[in-house]
Order: structure tokens, then C-alpha cells, then sequence
């Protein structure tokens, strides 16, 4: 089953391997390394040509993995090892401890390097900021997109890209799946959410962009996603398949721009969303697998010149609607994706390996088209992965051991997170509040922590109830009337809106007649149900930054002057 490539050296090299294989008697050895000097489209190509089937197709694989109590699971380190897997995907449950995370980054990069070519791994994950951070540990929890977004200034989003990027690449990874270009067109979306820069087109491409410069000043590949754009449907892709019912024109002029614009600028990689858009040429075709899609549309109409990623191919968006997975996959790359992404490793005799190497040996069309994505990949590799800005391929454990966060960076993101604050609605000019007038303040929060109450009893020397973020314990008549006897004793009741769940709670105060100040630490379009409060800020996210700002600007430490970044209805 074994084949070398097909298809021409160039000269300089060509001869060079024809003498060194000559002076081993013949055996066919190729002189090619990732480190070799010559220039990168040369090289590419003379290594994917030099390159066996199963080395080729091994890729264009990006596989997660699960971490057991004595290290990784072997079958990641075997794909590695044995087969020169192109990529690993870093996840949630791989970052509790960054000193581990970072041992098991370098030991993946020194066993990808003993490789026949010395190629190096993609190592990638989804940092886009807010509520999307897999990478936990010591980075930094950051107010996000929808932040950025209030504050509007393309340097919060440089600097958000630059600092996240920084500690990525604290860590050994190379390539992040942001920034998120989804326009938040459907409220009700609670996948997008606060990971949009807002629903105006050509503000959230200069944010987008912008950020996307941050990643690569501090050597990371950015990602821009979920394309053709996941913000106008409610549905999780994760779970189902959506489909968003917007003709080609609206697609073009809407969802597309952000794409169209960060294309324009050579965004290196863009994630293809498991999408379905039954008024365009595609039909009930995922986007992911849809040769319009990607191939007329993102390369030829568009013009991206960079790799195409996929999302996770395990997700129910993607299998329900384009079979089993070996066969989701070949779709994938014949409809001109680059990397296949997986959610976890397959095991090494897994169909989708297996029925797609026979499928190289039997569809030259197919064979040819993994290899053209191989070539794809070690392109993006040998420009981003080499030279003085590559992120180094074996982290500092003492880097990690110390934490990747960074004094600058703290001190940014604060000062995002202030400006970023909204004030939302003030019916009753009740802001800022003056702690004496407040008098007995009620903290009603879902996720509150020690610090938060700390700074509730400081600044109104007030009590607290924190209900259980989970399950959420409103919907029974128990907890309702404790919250409700509660608020009956104080005089403001502040309220942490973080769930669209939460206006149900939040309603339920309106008959005591207090007065009810909300603190939105996420999506501020929830507070379209709930017109009669007070006041209400957004912060927009959970993280110590934010909440420290809506604290000062509740209580008139400084204006806000941030911006709702889409149309609130009202």
C-alpha cells in the first residue's frame, strides 16, 4: 500500500538526493528535512512528494486526546511516533495543570522531530477569550469578543489577540481556532452569545483582523470561524445540524463580510461550521462538506489562499447529515478542506483511517487531494512554525511552573474591561448608586465567588444569596420564596444576570417593589425581557477584571462609556 509521491523534485535538491542515495548504494533515501534552508514552497513540495500515503494523509489529521493519571493516552503518542500525525487539539480537560500540559506539549514536538522529515506538530486550541477558554490553569480569564466589541477600539482587539497569544505560546502552542467572526444577528443563540464582536459586519471584520494581527505579533496562527457564520441560528452544531434560513445575497452582504475581509488580509486559517443553508446552492448540505461552500465560494469567489480547517468531526452536525465518520471525512477533504479536526484519537485501526488509505490507493482523484492538503499544511507550517517569531516547540517548565500571565497583560485587560462597560438602561437615573441611599443590598448571583461577596459586604456592608449554578433550583416554589423572603428584608437587590435561565428569577422580583439594579455578566440581550428594572450593566463576562469594573462603575468610580455592539430592539 505504500507509495511514494509522484510528481517532480526540483532540480537542486533532486540532484542532491539522487548523490546521497547513490552513495547508500541505492537505497532510497530522500535528504529532506522541515529545518533545511531552501525556500518554503520548494521544500513543501519536495517533502510531500518524498512522502509515503499513510505519511501524507497522517497530515491532515488534528486529534485530541484524553489524559490519564500517568500521561496522555498511548494512542495519541502512537499516532505521533509511528504514523507523523500532523496536529493535536489541546481541550478543557487537558489544561488544569500548565506544568503538565507543558511537559506533554514538548515530550508530542520531540517525538513529531524524530520523525523521517523532522516535521513539527500544529498545536492548536480554542483561546478566543470570554467564555471560551480551554486553555485554564494560569492564563488569564479575559472580558472576550462582545467586550471588545462595547469598547470598539481595534487596539483593545490587537492587544486582547497579542496577550492571549503570548501566553499560548508560553505553553508550545502554535495555532489558535480564533478569532470567533460569527455576527450576532440571532438573540436567542447561546453557542455565540458573547463570543461575537456584535452584529455589525464590517466592525466585527477590523476587530477581527485586528485581533488576528495580536496572535501573530506573539506567533500564533489565527483562525477565523465558524464559516460561512454561526451567528444567525439558535442551534448548537455540537448537538444538531442548523440550518439558517438566509438567501446567497443577505449571506454575502451580512455573514460573509467579516470572511471576506480578513481573506482580503491573509488570515492563515479559517474553520468551516457545520452549517446548513437551504437557500443557497448548497441545499441541506453542511457547509464543512459542501464544494460550493469552500471551493466556489471561500477559494474562487473570496479568494482565501489559506488552509481550511474543519470543525470537530465528531459533532452530531456533521454525522447526522454526512454518514459515518470515515465517510464525513472524505467529504470533508474532497469538498477542499485541509486538516480534519477530531475531538478525541481513534484508535489505530479505526475506519477512518483505514478506509481512507484504501480509498488513496484506489480514487487518484481523492489521493491527489490528500496530498495537495499535506502540502497545504506543511506550507502553514514551514511560514509560521520556523523563524525567529515561531513559538518555541518545547515550552519552559519553569515558564509554565511560574504561570503564563503576564503584569502588562493583567493590566490591560482591566482596563478593557472598564471600558467596555455598558450602561444598559438607567429608568430611574439610579446610577451611579450612592451606597448610603442603597442601604440594605441583597447580592443575587448564580456563580458568585468569595471575592464578589468580599466586595458586596465592603462597598454596601450588605448580605448575599448565591443560588447553585447548577441545576438551577428557581423553577420550584422552595427556592423562589426563600429568594423572595430575602429580598423583602432589602432595600436593592443586585442582580448578576449571567443565563438567559435567570429572567425567570429576575421577573419574580418585580412585585416586591425594590428598587433592582442588574449586573449582566454576559449576554446583555437577555435584558430585553426584563424592560422594568432600574438599572442595568453589562460587563459582559465573568472574569475578575469585569466584574471589578461593573463594581466601580456602579458605584461612580469612573463613566462607562462602552457601547451595546448590536441592535437591542428597544
Amino acid at each position: 500500500m505504500k507509495k511514494t509521491g509522484a510528481g517532480a523534485f526540483f532540480p537542486g535538491t533532486f540532484f542532491a538526493a539522487l548523490l546521497l542515495r547513490a552513495a547508500l548504494g541505492g537505497q532510497p533515501v530522500f535528504a529532506f528535512s522541515f529545518n533545511d534552508a531552501a525556500p518554503a514552497e520548494e521544500l513543501a513540495a519536495n517533502i510531500v512528494n518524498a512522502m509515503t500515503d499513510e505519511e501524507a494523509l497522517s497530515q491532515v489529521f488534528m486529534f485530541g486526546w484524553k489524559d490519564w493519571e500517568r500521561g496522555p493516552e498511548p494512542a495519541i503518542t502512537l499516532w505521533i511516533k509511528e504514523r507523523a500525525l500532523g496536529g493535536v487539539k489541546v481541550f478543557g480537560r487537558n489544561t488544569g495543570n500548565t506544568e503538565r500540559l507543558a511537559a506533554t506539549i514538548g515530550e508530542f514536538q520531540r517525538l513529531s522531530a524524530r520523525g523521517r522529515f523532522n516535521i513539527p506538530l500544529l498545536v492548536a486550541t480554542d483561546q478566543e477569550g470570554g467564555m471560551v477558554r480551554h486553555v485554564k490553569g494560569s492564563t488569564s480569564e479575559t472580558p472576550g469578543a462582545m467586550a471588545v466589541g462595547a469598547s470598539g477600539y481595534p487596539q483593545d482587539a490587537y492587544l486582547s489577540g497579542y496577550y492571549i497569544g503570548k501566553e499560548l505560546a508560553a505553553l508550545g502552542i502554535n495555532m489558535n481556532f480564533a478569532p470567533s467572526v460569527d455576527l450576532f444577528t440571532n438573540h436567542d443563540s447561546t453557542l455565540i452569545g458573547t463570543r461575537s464582536f456584535g452584529d455589525d459586519p464590517v466592525r466585527a471584520g477590523l476587530l477581527a483582523i485586528a485581533f488576528a494581527k495580536g496572535l501573530e505579533a506573539a506567533g500564533i496562527i489565527a483562525t477565523a470561524k465558524h464559516f460561512p457564520g454561526h451567528g444567525g441560528t439558535a442551534f448548537d452544531s455540537h448537538i444538531t445540524l442548523p440550518r439558517i434560513n438566509v438567501d446567497f445575497n443577505t449571506l454575502w452582504e451580512r455573514e460573509l463580510v467579516p470572511f471576506r475581509m480578513m481573506a482580503r488580509d491573509n488570515v492563515p486559517a479559517i474553520m468551516s461550521g457545520h452549517l446548513a443553508f437551504p437557500q443557497t446552492e448548497a441545499k441541506e448540505t453542511p457547509a464543512s462538506v459542501s464544494p460550493w461552500f469552500l471551493q466556489a465560494i471561500l477559494r474562487e469567489k473570496i479568494g482565501f489562499k489559506g488552509i481550511i480547517v474543519t470543525d470537530g468531526m465528531e459533532m452530531n452536525g456533521i454525522l447526522a447529515s454526512a454518514g459515518p465518520l470515515s465517510r464525513a471525512a472524505k467529504a470533508a477533504l474532497m469538498a477542499g478542506n485541509d486538516i480534519i479536526m477530531m475531538l478525541d484519537t481513534p484508535a489505530p485501526d479505526e475506519p477512518v483511517w483505514v478506509n481512507l488509505l484504501l480509498d488513496m490507493g484506489t480514487d487518484e482523484k481523492f489521493r491527489e487531494r490528500v496530498r495537495e492538503a499535506a502540502h497545504q499544511v506543511l506550507l502553514l507550517k514551514l511560514r509560521y512554525l520556523k523563524g525567529e517569531r515561531a513559538v518555541p516547540p518545547i515550552p519552559s517548565i519553569e515558564r509554565a511552573r511560574r504561570g503564563v500571565s503576564e503584569p502588562e497583560g493583567t493590566k490591560f485587560f482591566q482596563g478593557l474591561a472598564a471600558r467596555a462597560a455598558t450602561v444598559v438602561s438607567d429608568n430611574r437615573k439610579t446610577l451611579p448608586l450612592d451606597r448610603v441611599k442603597a442601604g440594605r443590598v441583597l447580592l443575587v448571583a448564580g456563580n458568585v465567588g468569595e471575592t464578589d461577596d468580599r466586595r458586596v459586604q465592603h462597598f454596601f456592608k450588605a448580605g448575599r444569596l448565591a443560588y447553585p449554578e447548577s441545576p438551577r433550583a428557581w423553577w420550584n416554589a422552595m427556592s423562589t420564596a426563600a429568594v423572595l423572603a430575602m429580598g423583602r428584608e432589602a432595600d436593592t437587590i443586585l442582580f448578576y444576570c449571567e443565563k438567559k435561565e435567570d429572567i425567570g428569577m429576575l421577573n419574580a422580583l418585580r412585585p416586591l417593589g425594590k428598587r433592582v439594579i442588574v449586573l449582566s455578566v454576559a449576554n446583555p440581550a437577555y435584558l430585553a425581557e426584563a424592560p422594568w428594572v432600574d438599572a442595568a450593566l453589562a460587563v459582559y463576562s465573568g472574569s475578575y477584571e469585569s466584574i471589578a469594573a461593573g463594581f466601580s462603575a456602579l458605584l461612580g468610580k469612573f463613566t462607562p462609556q462602552g457601547l451595546v455592539p448590536f441592535k437591542t430592539g428597544r
